[in-house]
């Protein structure tokens, strides 16, 4: 009987004993770091940033040159045009059409020769 007491005792015993529930806090291990993560947000901005300053200087290079173009092509027209006025200014200013011109206006050439005048731009 003595067994019988004992195992009845044993039953009872764990039936009343307080079941204590034990909290496990597991960690979850993260791939990346803080300190990696905030590293690689700042590469990142700074990857950006420098991107976006190469786009607007290569914007703004391309707006500079193509005013320089549209610029040199203006001097390009201009010299043309100066070139054909010089053309004209010697074709006005032969000794020959001045003598024509003076004979027609009634003047007298009193030396034989007729010298070309120059104008001097200073």
């Amino acid at each position: 009987m003595a067994a019988n007491q004992a195992r009845s005792w044993q039953q009872t015993y764990t039936s009343y004993q307080p079941q204590v529930e034990k909290k496990v806090v597991i960690r979850k291990k993260s791939w990346i770091t803080k300190g990696e993560k905030m590293l690689y947000t700042v590469v990142a901005a700074a990857l950006l940033l420098f991107g976006g300053f190469i786009v607007s200087y290569s914007s703004s290079m391309d707006a500079l040159n193509r005013d320089i173009q549209s610029l040199e092509q203006t001097v390009s027209n201009q010299q043309v045009v100066n070139e054909g006025l010089v053309y004209e200014i010697k074709e006005l200013s032969r000794p020959e059409r001045i003598t024509q011109y003076a004979k027609e206006n009634g003047l007298t050439i009193q030396a034989a020769e007729v010298k070309q005048a120059n104008a001097f731009n200073q």
